[in-house]
């Protein structure tokens, strides 16, 4: 049996793809010892954590209307200045709540609602405290909140991860200080923000081990990266800004020397906030991500 160590980049609707390339990864007769991820690659490395296969992850995310996350509360519909106004009471267009409500019922569905209800290590995520300008990668970084890692809520956790600025409402909580009291607010947003590729994340811990088991990393990628972004006000450029930080914090690292160890999935030029996809799109998805994995494995030696 071959053991891998899987990391999962975020891309919104994308993630789909990644569900084709875990299918192609398992027909290998390779077995997914620990995983990580950022945002919509939180989503999938939780559900393939908690014991999902790629056929449930596929159908979870290809069935799922992820538009119906998109919640408009009163404040936003109080017509043009609706959208405005709730951005600048909460810090985000859509509150989130139906996300994490999702990921605590498919966990609960499988016995698992913590990380310690996981193995130990068996499952990381990242996101970004924007208040004190720190990468978290939970559950061990919650200590920084007065919060206990096997105690925290794994559903609580991919929603950091997945708080698009602007688009989701930040998760507010509040620093510990040393002295045992609570500090200020700190305001948690999505780890792409910081690091949307984590393929770092299980080196340091293994460095020195005799016989480390091999990281693989599934990024995606897409006809989007070399297209300009069309600028038409504050929303779209925000927009152009983000998709701009994910695409280009961790390539320096990729490039240099993990090449090697990054299936590289095409997006066939599909956007991350790209919500209302057919079941083309889905499928195309899917097979581009059960492609790259396929190929890659062909020619992998791990």
């Amino acid at each position: 049996m071959k053991l891998i160590n899987a990391v999962f980049e975020g891309g919104g609707v994308k993630g789909i793809s990644l569900a084709g390339a875990i299918c192609a990864t398992e027909e290998q007769g390779i077995t997914f010892n620990r995983v990580a991820g950022t945002s919509s690659g939180a989503i999938v490395a939780a559900l393939l954590a908690a014991g999902y296969t790629c056929r449930e992850i596929r159908e979870l995310l290809e069935t799922t209307p992820f538009q119906s996350f998109l919640r408009r509360g009163f404040i936003y519909n109080l017509g043009v200045i609706g959208p405005a106004l709730r951005l600048m009471v909460h810090g985000g267009f859509y509150s989130g709540a139906g996300l994490t409500g999702w990921i605590e019922q498919l966990l609960a569905k499988k016995g698992v609602r913590t990380f310690g209800d996981l193995p130990h290590c068996k499952l990381r995520i990242v996101a970004s405290d924007i208040s004190n300008g720190r990468l978290l990668v939970l559950p061990d970084d919650i200590v920084y909140y007065g919060q206990e890692p096997k105690k925290m809520n794994i559903a609580a956790a991919v929603r950091m991860s997945a708080s698009i600025p602007y688009f989701f409402d930040p998760i507010r909580i509040r620093m510990m200080l040393p002295e045992g009291k609570h500090g200020p607010w700190s305001y948690i947003v999505d780890g792409g923000l910081l690091s949307n590729f984590p393929l770092w994340i299980f080196d340091t811990e293994q460095r020195g081990m005799e016989k480390p088991v091999p990281t693989v990393g599934y990024q995606m990628v897409g006809k989007n990266k070399t297209e300009p972004h069309r600028i038409r006000g504050p929303v779209s450029m925000f927009q152009a800004i983000f998709e701009t930080m994910l695409q280009a914090h961790d390539e320096r690292y990729i490039k240099r020397k993990n090449t090697d160890r990054t299936v590289k999935i095409p997006t066939l030029g599909i956007r991350t906030t790209q919500f209302h996809l057919s079941k083309e799109q889905s499928d195309q998805l899917f097979v581009s991500g059960y492609d790259a994995a396929a190929a890659f494995f062909e020619q992998a030696t791990l």
